[in-house]
Order: structure tokens, then sequence, then C-alpha cells
């Protein structure tokens, strides 16, 4: 057959997979959004707080209770992103404890699921948003819709980095200045101008640049390890898993198992997280993201330094192994 034929029969086969790859990646986690083990806290009086606790196993799977003793542990362990948000049962009823910050769409199923469980009890919940998105993202779109492009600049610095040619240390250079200066322009935009942001500025500009070069690591990376092939492995890495697992527009623990796992350990879920923790919580929860991203920006130019040496030495052995044959001869 033909290499033109069979260059025509790859493509008809290739694009129709790859679409129903990306739908499943981005439709699936989606459409089952809903609580698995979501932290929940519980406070107040040990015996209603366990009346409250029984009614909230009701929902099988669906949260990982947490006691504490009053509102104020209640509060501290919201502040600490231990949970979610927290049932506190007072003299006056029960009070629902949340936090739109980690999540507006979290916080909005805690106020159906526990004023529907009040109404049924024929009481009023309060709630009390303990920490608020910013008066500029009030629903976190912002954050939200960052994920996307900070992906595709690392996607975009990896594969120019490949397409220069540049290896070794000039790769590594060029990727530690591209991640930094989207950092610095990304913060700009989303703290200075949309005031989306709530931290301190240079930290968020900081943690948007690692995200931005765990991705561009990676992909430069596996194209200095595996040639070309290596961007797309990458790019579809990032983009068919690392996009839709990282619970941007949620949470991890409100897509099914085990996407929501998953996507925190790639840099676009841990990047989220780790910019929820420094920009509402004072970098609370902030440690295990940003070594997620730490590794994946060492092993990336790691691998980059590594390709170039390899390739290095396999461009200095041809003259020299010519040079033996010719001695021989």
């Amino acid at each position: 057959m033909p290499s033109r034929n069979r260059h025509v029969i790859a493509v008809v086969v290739l694009v129709p997979v790859l679409a129903a790859l990306a739908l499943w990646a981005f439709a699936w986690p989606a459409s089952r959004i809903a609580p698995r083990d979501l932290p929940l806290g519980v406070a107040g009086p040990a015996a209603a707080a366990a009346q409250v606790e029984r009614q909230l196993e009701r929902h099988e799977g669906a949260f990982e209770i947490h006691r504490y003793a009053d509102e104020a542990a209640a509060r501290d362990a919201i502040e600490d992103r231990s949970v979610y948000g927290a049932v506190v049962v007072t003299p006056q009823g029960p009070e629902l404890l949340t936090a739109s910050a980690a999540g507006p769409v979290v916080a909005q199923f805690l106020q159906q699921a526990v004023a529907h469980q009040g109404a049924a009890e024929g009481t009023q919940v309060k709630t009390v948003d303990v920490v608020s998105t910013p008066a500029g993202d009030p629903r976190g779109a912002v954050l939200n819709a960052a994920t996307l492009p900070l992906a595709l600049a690392g996607i975009a610095a990896g594969a120019v980095v490949t397409l220069l040619g540049l290896r070794g240390l000039r790769a590594v250079a060029a990727l530690l200045g591209a991640s930094a200066l989207v950092g610095v322009i990304a913060a700009g935009i989303a703290h200075s101008w949309l005031g989306a942001l709530g931290g301190d500025w240079w930290t968020e500009a900081s943690v948007l640049g690692l995200s931005t070069l765990a991705v561009g690591g990676a992909v430069a990376g596996l194209a200095a390890l595996i040639g070309p092939a290596g961007t797309g492995v990458g790019a579809a890495l990032v983009m068919l898993i690392g996009n839709p697992f990282s619970g941007a527009t949620s949470a991890p623990q409100m897509l099914p198992e085990p996407a929501g796992a998953i996507g925190q350990w790639l840099p676009p879920g841990a990047g989220t997280t780790l910019l929820r923790s420094v920009s509402y919580f004072d970098g609370a929860a902030a440690t295990g993201p940003a070594l997620t991203l730490a590794w994946w920006a060492v092993l990336g130019l790691g691998a980059v330094l590594l390709g170039g040496s390899l390739r290095a030495r396999k461009a200095g052995a041809g003259p020299a192994e010519r040079r033996e044959l010719s001695a021989v001869a």
C-alpha cells in the first residue's frame, strides 16, 4: 500500500480516536460530579453532634466526618483546609459553615444538602461563609479558567524549546525565563487587574510560574529523551488527563474515583490546589501540591539536561568511530 494512502488511513482513524478520548476525559468527570468522602466537620454538644452525624451518614459514601468540640475549632479546620465545611449545633439551631474559596460548587452543594435535611426536620439552617471568594471573582470563575491557559503556556514553552533545537543549559534557561514571565503576567491579570486572587502577589506569581514550569519541563524533557513524539505525549497527558481531572471547577473529592486522586498528582490539579491555598487560605495545606509541582519541574529539567547530554555524546561519537575505521583500513 502506498505511503500516502497509509497516511490518509492513519488520519481518518486517529482523529476520531483522539476526539473520543478527549470527550471521555472531559465529559465523564463532569457528568459524575458528586461528593465522595468529602471532608466535613460536625461540631457541638456530643449528643446533638452524634445525631447530625448519623443523619449525614445517610448519604452513603458522600462525607468523611470530622468531629470538633465547638464552632471555633470547626472554623480553624476550615481555614486550615482540613474540611470543606462544618455543621455546628447551636442553641438557636443548626449552622452551616462553608468556604466558597475552596470551591463554590462544593459550598453550594453543602448548602443544598444541609438545607434540605433541615427542611425535612422543620428547621432552618443558617449559612456562614468562613472563607469567601474575593469580590472581584465571587463565583471563582477566574481561578477555574486559569487552569487551561497555564497548561497551554507550559505546553507551548516545552514545544518551542524543542522546535528551536535548544538543549542543555540553554533549554533550561529558556524554560525558566518563560515560566517566570508567565507567572508575572498571569498574576498581573488575575490579581492586579481582575481582583480574583487575594494573597501575596509575588507568592501567587511564583505558583503560577511553577505550574507553567512543571508542564513545560515535562513536555521538553520527554521530547529530549524520546524525540519529537515526546511533545505529543506530554501535551496529551496534560490536556487529556491533567486538565479534566484537576478538580478546578469543583474539588478532587467531587470527581469519580480515581480521577480526583490522579489529577492531584499532575501539574494542573496540583497547581490549582496550591493557588487556592496561597490566595485564600494563607498557605494552608500548600506543602503537598508544592512538592508535586517541584518534582515535575525538577524531573522535567533533569530530563532536558540528560537528553541534551546523550545527544551530544552521540554526535561526538560519530567522527571518532569514523577515524577508528579509517585507521583499521
